[in-house]
């Protein structure tokens, strides 16, 4: 058996619940009279009748008691999946490590939402994740360029370069005046417990003397540039993320000329390719190379 008409059930339905044509018809924006034409349609789909008609409106059948409820559960979670689709349709998920989030972006981001009332921005706090757009929990992540494993589906948007400095409060200054060597006799200040940011700089430049993986570790750049502006040792800063200690002279740059690059290359915004010209996704790669990169690359040594 074929299922009825939608707009024999949907007349149905509505007639049920107000207990009458006249309601159901207002609500439907229809006449009363399409109202008893779709509800005659179901009942000879049926073969039996849904409704006792009589002068003070209607009442339902046995067999219409059996119906209703069904289906009103029914439009109910048609309703909220629809709802749900339309919802998740403009809202743009995205994930971004803790100290990025914190230090560059989420500063920035009600000029987003002003711009695109239209779109719910959610932003996670975290570590970009393949299963992440695998899952479709995200629609787009800020991870860096150069991560290994990414699969062959993810547009890679570079955004700026992460530069490496050492920096340090200004009481620390004088002894370091010697130059980088003078490093050997400070505390390290470390980014993660991978400790690579050090060895990337202390590498780069060929600083032999300095034990490179010594000194403190903290679980992000956040808090181990907290600890250098309280003069605990020298952060390798990245001269974006660091620009306002920097700027208000918190920490100072004992060797400013000595910037470096990483193996992992820019920071960057990552998305699934069926994804990556949806218009909230576009919208927010638009803004954020208009707005946000923009403002970090004038951060950055030319």
């Amino acid at each position: 058996m074929r299922l009825p008409p939608l707009n024999a059930l949907r007349a149905f339905e509505a007639a049920a619940r107000h207990e009458g044509f006249i309601d159901a018809a207002a609500e439907l924006f229809v006449t009363r009279g399409a109202i008893s034409r779709q509800v005659k349609i179901l009942e000879d789909h049926l073969g039996v009748q849904l409704f006792h008609r009589h002068t003070r409106g209607v009442a339902l059948t046995t067999a219409g008691r059996r119906l209703y409820p069904v289906l009103t559960q029914a439009f109910a979670m048609m309703m909220q999946e629809v709802e749900q689709i339309a919802a998740d349709a403009a809202e743009l998920r995205v994930i971004c490590p803790p100290t990025l989030s914190i230090r560059w972006l989420l500063p920035q981001l009600e000029q987003f939402r002003a711009a695109h009332p239209e779109i719910k921005l959610r932003l996670t706090t975290d570590f970009y994740s393949n299963k992440g757009f695998e899952a479709s929990e995200y629609d787009l992540g800020i991870s860096l360029q150069n991560r290994p494993g990414r699969p062959e589906d993810i547009e890679v948007l570079p955004l700026f370069e992460m530069i490496l400095a050492p920096a340090c409060a200004p009481s620390l200054l004088p002894g370091l005046a010697e130059g980088p060597e003078a490093l050997a006799q400070h505390r390290l200040l470390h980014e993660s417990p991978r400790r690579r940011d050090w060895p990337t700089w202390v590498q780069h430049f060929s600083v032999e003397q300095v034990d490179a993986v010594s000194g403190e570790v903290f679980p992000n750049l956040d808090m181990a540039t907290r600890a250098a502006v309280m003069g605990a040792g020298v952060v390798m800063a990245d001269l974006v993320l660091c620009q306002d200690e920097l700027a208000r002279g918190d920490l100072v740059l004992p060797f400013p000329e000595m910037t470096c690059g990483t193996p992992d290359g820019a920071y960057a915004l990552i998305g699934e390719r069926q994804k990556w010209h949806d218009p909230k996704v576009a919208a927010f790669r638009d803004w954020l190379m208009e707005g946000p990169c923009r403002a970090a690359l004038s951060a950055l040594p030319e």
